[in-house]
């Protein structure tokens, strides 16, 4: 038994009942997307960020190589600030 039906006006557009509305979560403004998987189109919800997204904030440049010496000095500063006794 289908969740809820909607009707193609003229200018290709649709409503989303309230009920699709309140299991997605969307409201005014919220952006759908759609995808086919396995012979089905579907709807959801789409995230604020795309997997390329993310992937150019994480991989957008590579660090500089670093000592194990200039690590190790490092953490000794890290931890000297972090538990000095003031």
């Amino acid at each position: 038994m289908p969740l809820a039906h909607s009707k193609l006006t003229a200018q290709g557009q649709i409503s989303v009942p309230v009920r699709v509305r309140q299991r997605l979560g969307i409201g005014p403004g919220s952006v759908l997307e759609w995808d086919e998987e396995g012979g089905r189109i579907v709807v959801r919800k789409a995230g604020r960020y795309t997997s390329e997204d993310i992937h150019g904030l994480l991989f957008a440049r590579t660090p500089k190589p670093r000592t194990v010496a200039r690590l190790k000095r490092g953490i000794r500063q890290y931890i000297g600030k972090r538990h000095a006794r003031g």
